[in-house]
């Protein structure tokens, strides 16, 4: 559960680390959705949002307490109508309907309150059907966590994650009844207070969580752009965006087993998205086809997805203009290429990583988009699979080679490497009117 003992700079710095710790995880796979706990919760959920390409926004909690004593609690509240109540304590203090009523109107209206000011207007994003990170700065005793997870699953999140940079490992350990999954970097023995591990622990006031809910809500890419499109002959779900002002998109071929939720793409997605260039993610697959081993090999029938998709993006208002690249990953790779071979017009450029292009047998002597081999120093038996793919084309090519890096890029700064490069090599091929860095 934990794996670093250290102090932060401040909550974004924890933020960001606990961000790319659940990118290289995969526990927030599946359409994540941020839910920061005011107040303290929202800078660092703000920066694990932007890590994994999410939607940012608060999950309005509020202690029940009884009436006679406030500070001890009889349940929870949060928005959509949901109510949590400890059946023991109400019982066992003889709370009536009414006295519970009453407290529950009081909590009702300051959370309402606070959900008005921290929103200015936007509406809640439900975590129905979709994965939801619960995002705190640190858990001490875990009652306020425990009671955001349990409401973000009444609200209908099929997965519940809880994310937070520090916290006691008793209470981490008791919120694992809560959570389908529970990620912390530090969970320390001697832990005292959250306050300890934070060079910079100042209080977060309510200008700042509205001054983050409103630039989470502006940034590319967070706040839909979900798409069908057709290919192939079959119907593919993906996520188109455009930031205003990009000069170009690219068009993302995912690996096996994965899809457009791949939580490496979306990471590599929101860097294109920083230096001016749009994305598509979608899925090569139907939810039929992906329990077939053969067809997730089929590079030729991916390769047709994957030019169908090039096609489709031609016929979006948002995109008609745009030149095209595509960045593929394993057999995504090799089914970029393919494509990238037999409509030379629509691809100009291809970036791969730890890909397989030797997959793409024939078709890599008529590649004529510019191509850059990324592969992970420590992922021997790919890097020579590239290296000799490198020999067969005749294209400009590139092969950037990550020192200490695995097939999946999961060591640390291995996967910002990738984008970095990624961006780069797009912008200046596709987008050269852009400057570097945006």
């Amino acid at each position: 559960m934990a794996d670093l003992e250290r102090a932060f700079e401040d909550r974004a710095e924890a933020g960001r680390l606990l961000g790319r710790r659940l990118v290289h995880g995969g526990e927030a796979e599946k359409e994540p959705v941020v839910l920061a706990l005011p107040r303290g919760g929202v800078p660092v959920g703000y920066r694990v949002a932007e890590e994994l390409g999410a939607p940012l926004d608060v999950i309005g909690v509020r202690k029940l307490g009884l009436p006679d004593h406030p500070e001890l609690a009889m349940g929870a509240i949060g928005e959509g109508g949901v109510r949590i109540l400890n059946d023991a304590v109400v019982r066992g203090h003889g709370v009536t309907e009414r006295e519970l009523e009453a407290v529950e109107r009081q909590e009702r209206a300051e959370l309402e309150r606070r959900a008005e000011l921290f929103r200015e207007g936007r509406p809640r994003t439900s975590p129905a059907g979709r994965t939801a990170v619960v995002v705190d700065d640190g858990v001490a005793t875990g009652s306020t966590a425990r009671a955001a997870c349990r409401v973000a699953r009444a609200q209908g999140a099929v997965r519940v994650v809880l994310a937070v940079p520090v916290g006691s490992p008793s209470a981490l350990d008791r919120l694992a009844a809560e959570a389908d999954a529970v990620v912390a970097l530090s969970a320390p023995e001697w832990f005292q207070s959250v306050g300890e591990w934070y060079a910079d622990f100042g209080q977060t006031g309510e200008g700042e969580v509205v001054r983050l809910l409103r630039e989470a809500a502006r940034r590319p890419g967070t706040a839909g752009g979900e798409v069908e499109l057709e290919a192939g002959g079959v119907v593919l779900k993906g996520r188109l965006t455009v930031p205003e002002g990009a000069q170009a998109v690219v068009v993302f071929a995912h690996g096996s087993g994965s899809g457009r939720d791949s939580p490496r793409n979306v990471h590599v997605a929101g860097r294109l998205h920083g230096a001016g260039l749009g994305t598509l993610l979608f899925d090569l697959l139907t939810p039929e086809e992906e329990g077939d081993r053969e067809l997730v090999f089929d590079i030729r029938l991916l390769s047709e997805r994957l030019r169908g998709a090039v096609s489709w993006l031609r016929g979006r208002p948002e995109a008609v203009r745009l030149p095209a690249g595509c960045f593929g990953a394993s057999t995504g790779a090799a089914a970029a290429l393919v494509a990238a071979a037999e409509e030379p017009s629509a691809i100009g450029a291809v970036v791969s990583r730890g890909g397989r292009p030797d997959l793409a047998g024939a078709s890599l002597a008529a590649v004529r988009a510019p191509t850059l081999l990324i592969v992970g120093g420590a992922d021997e038996p790919v890097l020579d699979l590239n290296r000799r793919a490198r020999e067969e084309m005749a294209c400009e090519t590139g092969l950037e080679v990550v020192p200490g890096a695995g097939h999946l890029f999961e060591e640390p700064g291995a996967l910002d490497r990738v984008a970095d490069l990624a961006a780069a090599w797009f912008t200046a091929r596709l987008a050269p009117d852009l400057p570097p860095e945006r």
